[in-house]
């Protein structure tokens, strides 16, 4: 019998979408042939229903790193550092999308691994855009069912929170345990911009917490964290064209800054993406 979250999950997954969402995600599958399994759609362009000016965001669902990839490398890469993340442009539209295996999609989305990367964004809206077959849509749901009781355990219990506090509590912690650029109060305005799906997924999210599962554990994540952001910059330089300025336009966005890339920062992206830390973090445009 399927859960009430995951009734939620999935018809949340299903509402419709800008047709070029669907291209945009159809593309995406049609790069990595046969290994793909499922394409989410998820981000600022979602939540604030804006295509034009703005950079698309999507995971890439494949069966198996080593069947998505020509060169191995990458298929490694992935499995040592998931996700692997690239840029897309379709219909005129810019994209990314990071790609992860089922295994790990559905692990990431879980209490068992302590980084919040993935479970902190599919605790928010998303739409499944694009799947192989049933069974693929079915597994896509199932990772995402995982996320919301993830965050609000992790978060520790509601001590007579509403809870519209408890998720925005919870998202304050996840953002403080990833290098962020984003202005002061973003994840209480996660919540706020849609309180009533937040309300309306809160009874079924908190159901759905598994008992054994231990909340906690925070200034490891923050830890951790942190380092792992820096390790995914590291490598999204080799494999994300155009990477550092993709960083420097996104933090700008987000936080409001003006910062520019030196010529030889371009020309060396990984040195230039790392060098650019020490300033981000001092201005506090990076958290």
């Amino acid at each position: 019998m399927l859960s009430p979250l995951y009734l939620l999950v999935e018809e949340e997954l299903s509402q419709p979408v800008d047709r070029r969402v669907t291209a945009m995600a159809t593309a995406i599958a049609a790069r990595h042939g046969g290994a793909a399994r499922a394409v989410v759609f998820y981000g600022s362009c979602l939540r604030q229903q804006q295509l034009d000016g703005l950079m698309l965001d999507f995971y890439l669902i494949v069966s198996d790193y080593r069947a998505a990839y020509d060169q191995r490398w990458l298929a490694r890469a992935n499995a040592l550092i998931p996700p692997n993340v690239f840029p897309v442009h379709h219909d005129g539209l810019p994209a990314k999308y990071a790609v992860l295996s089922e295994a790990d999609f559905n692990r990431l989305n879980g209490p068992e691994t302590r980084n919040v990367s993935v479970w902190a964004r599919f605790s928010q809206p998303s739409r499944l855009v694009w799947a192989a077959n049933d069974e693929a849509r079915r597994a896509a749901t199932s990772a995402i069912a995982r996320a919301a009781p993830t965050l609000l355990a992790a978060a520790g219990s509601r001590d007579g929170e509403s809870p519209l506090d408890w998720w925005r509590r919870a998202f304050a912690l996840t953002y403080s345990a990833e290098l962020r650029a984003e202005r002061k109060g973003r994840a209480g305005s996660v919540v706020d911009a849609d309180a009533e799906r937040y309300e309306r997924f809160s009874e079924a999210a908190i159901a759905a917490i598994p008992a054994s599962v231990v909340s906690g554990g925070w200034a490891r994540r923050r830890i951790e964290g942190k380092i792992l952001s820096v390790l995914r910059l590291a490598k999204a330089s080799a494999t994300y064209a155009g990477g550092a300025d993709y960083i420097v336009w996104k933090i700008n966005r987000h936080a409001g800054t003006k910062f520019e890339l030196k010529p030889w920062q371009r020309r060396h992206p990984l040195l230039g993406a790392l060098s650019l830390l020490p300033r981000l973090l001092r201005s506090g445009a990076v958290r």
